[in-house]
C-alpha cells in the first residue's frame, strides 16, 4: 500500500514538475516570438515609410512634367488658334473678292449676251438683204456653192480618193492575204463531194429478186420504213438507194446488207434489220461527234451536243459534208484567232458548232443559224460562242471572233472541189447578181463572170461622172451585200469609157 501511495504521489509530482517547466518554456517562448514581432512590425513599417517617400516623390515628378506638358500643349493650342484666325481672316478677303469677281462677270456675261444679240439681228437682217438682191434663199446659195466646189475639185477629189484607195487596199490586201494563205497552207483538208444516191453490191443478179419479194412487197416494207427509194436496174450485181437524207439512206444500206447476209427476208425479218441498222448508226453518229472533238481538242461540251454534232456526219451542203466542214472551220478559226490576237478557245468552239442548227433542221422550223443559238442556249455555252453561232451569215458580226468565224466558214466553203452546185442555182445566182446592178441609174449592161467572183458594169459616160461612178461601185456592193448569200467575195468592176471621134480635111 505505501509503496501505492508514493508511486502515486510521485507520479503527481512528476506531472506538476513537467506542467511547470512546459509553463515556463511556453513563456519564453512566447517572450520571444513577441520580440520578433515587434522587430519586424518595426521593419515593416520603416520599409513602409521608405516607399511611401520614393511614391511621394515619383508622383510629384510625375505631376511637374503633366503641368510642364499641359504648359507646352496650352502655348501650341494658343499658337494654333492665331493661325486659324489669320486664316479666316484671309479666307474672309479671298471670298470677297470671288464675290466681286463674280459680280464683275456676271455683268459681263449680260453684256456680251446682248451684243450677240444686237450682231444676230444684224446678221439676218444683212442675210435676208442678201436674199433679196441674189433671189435666192440660203439653203439654195449653199447648194449651189457645193456643186460648183465638187465640180471644180472633182479630178482632184478623184485622184485622192484613188490614191488613197490604192495604197490603203494594196496594203490591207498584202496582209489579209499573207495571212490567209498561212492559215490555209497549215490546214489542208481533201473534200470529196457527196451525192445523193448510195450504191449496195449484191453477191449475184438472183438477190434482187429476192429483194424485190414477190409482188413487191420486200421493197416496199423498206421503202416505207426507211423513207427512201430503192432503184433496181440494169446494172449487174449493184443495188442503188435513192434520197436526199444521209441518215435514212445509210439506215437502209446497213439494213439491206443484213437481211443479204442473213438470208432471211421478208417485211416481219426487215422490220428488224432496220431497227438494228438505226441502233448502229446512232452508234456510229455517237463516235462520229467524239472524232471530230478529239481532233480539234476541245473538252468540256456535253454528251447529247456531241450526239447532235455526230449528226452532222450525215448532212451535206452543196455535197460538202458538214461535220468536215465544221472541223476545218474550227482549224481555221484557231488559227487565225492566234494570228490576230482573239480567243483561240472561243473561236474553235464556235467554229465547230457555227452549224449545229443544221442537224436538225429538217425537224425543226427556223434557220440553222437561229436553230443553233438555241441548242446552244439550251446547252448553257457562253455568250461569246454563241453570237459566232447566230452571226455567221451575217453582214457586220458584232466581235472579233464572229468575224474570224465567218471568214473560216468562207474560206471552207469557197475551197475548190469543195463544194457542187446545180446548173439551175448557179444561172440563177449569175442572174441575181447582174438585175441587182442593173436596177441602178446609169447603167447600161451588166456581165457577171468568174463564176460569179466579179461583175463589170458598163456606165453610160454621159449620165455618171468619174466620182459617181466610184460611189455607184459601193452602192452596188452594199446592195449585192444586203440581198445575196455566198462564199469568199465578188468584186464590182465600174468601167466608164467615153470616145470622141472627129476627122482632119
Amino acid at each position: 500500500m505505501m509503496d501505492v501511495l508514493f508511486l502515486t504521489i510521485g507520479i503527481f509530482s512528476g506531472i506538476a514538475v513537467g506542467y511547470l517547466l512546459r509553463k515556463t518554456i511556453a513563456l519564453k517562448q512566447s517572450d520571444q516570438a513577441e520580440k520578433k514581432s515587434a522587430e519586424l512590425i518595426s521593419k515593416t513599417k520603416e520599409k513602409a515609410r521608405e516607399i511611401l517617400l520614393v511614391a511621394r516623390d515619383k508622383s510629384i515628378k510625375v505631376i511637374d512634367e503633366a503641368k510642364r506638358e499641359e504648359y507646352s500643349r496650352r502655348k501650341e493650342l494658343s499658337k494654333m488658334r492665331l493661325r486659324l484666325e489669320k486664316r479666316e481672316e484671309i479666307f474672309d478677303k479671298k471670298i470677297l473678292e470671288m464675290e466681286n469677281k463674280e459680280r464683275k462677270i456676271q455683268k459681263e456675261n449680260f453684256y456680251i449676251t446682248k451684243i450677240k444679240e444686237k450682231i444676230k439681228e444684224i446678221r439676218d437682217s444683212q442675210i435676208k438683204k442678201l436674199e433679196k438682191i441674189a433671189t435666192l434663199t440660203k439653203s439654195k446659195a449653199k447648194n449651189i456653192l457645193l456643186d460648183l466646189v465638187e465640180k471644180e475639185s472633182e479630178e482632184d477629189l478623184m485622184s485622192r480618193i484613188r490614191k488613197l484607195e490604192k495604197e490603203s487596199s494594196e496594203e490591207i490586201d498584202k496582209k489579209a492575204k499573207q495571212l490567209l494563205i498561212s492559215a490555209i497552207e497549215r490546214c489542208v483538208s481533201a473534200h470529196t463531194a457527196e451525192t445523193t444516191t448510195t450504191s449496195v453490191a449484191l453477191p449475184n443478179d438472183e438477190m434482187k429478186g429476192r429483194i424485190i419479194g414477190r409482188e413487191g412487197r420486200n421493197i416496199k416494207a423498206i421503202e416505207q420504213l426507211t423513207g427512201i427509194e430503192i432503184i433496181i436496174d440494169d446494172t449487174p450485181e449493184t443495188l442503188t438507194i435513192s434520197g436526199f437524207n444521209p441518215i435514212r439512206r445509210n439506215v437502209a444500206k446497213i439494213a439491206i446488207e443484213k437481211l443479204i447476209k442473213d438470208g432471211r427476208i421478208h417485211p416481219g425479218r426487215i422490220e428488224e434489220a432496220i431497227i438494228s441498222a438505226k441502233k448502229e448508226l446512232s452508234i456510229d453518229i455517237k463516235k462520229a461527234g467524239e472524232d471530230a472533238i478529239y481532233e480539234t481538242g476541245i473538252a468540256g461540251l456535253n454528251p447529247k451536243l456531241i450526239q447532235i454534232l455526230g449528226r452532222l456526219k450525215y448532212r451535206t451542203s452543196y455535197g460538202q459534208n458538214v461535220l468536215r466542214h465544221s472541223v476545218e472551220v474550227a482549224q481555221l478559226s484557231a488559227i487565225l484567232a492566234e494570228e490576230l490576237g482573239a480567243n483561240v478557245a472561243v473561236a474553235k468552239k464556235a467554229g465547230l458548232l457555227h452549224d449545229i442548227g443544221k442537224a436538225v433542221d429538217q425537224e425543226i422550223q427556223g434557220t440553222h443559224p437561229e436553230i443553233g443559238r438555241d441548242i446552244a442556249k439550251k446547252f448553257k455555252l457562253p455568250e461569246e460562242v454563241i453570237i459566232p453561232i447566230l452571226t455567221h451569215h451575217d453582214d457586220h458580226p458584232p466581235t472579233l471572233e464572229a468575224i474570224i468565224v465567218k471568214i473560216a466558214d468562207a474560206i471552207s466553203g469557197a475551197r475548190q472541189g469543195a463544194r457542187k452546185d446545180t446548173y439551175e442555182k448557179y444561172i440563177q445566182r449569175l442572174k441575181e447578181l447582174e438585175d441587182i446592178a442593173k436596177n441602178f441609174e446609169g447603167v447600161d449592161k451588166v456581165y457577171a463572170i468568174q463564176a460569179g467572183r466579179e461583175i463589170r458594169v458598163f456606165v453610160n459616160s454621159e449620165k455618171v461622172t468619174d466620182l459617181q461612178a466610184h460611189k455607184l461601185a459601193k452602192n452596188i456592193a452594199k446592195e449585192i451585200e444586203r440581198e445575196l448569200k455566198y462564199p469568199g467575195e465578188i468584186r464590182v468592176n465600174i468601167i466608164r469609157e467615153m470616145r470622141v471621134l472627129e476627122y482632119a480635111r
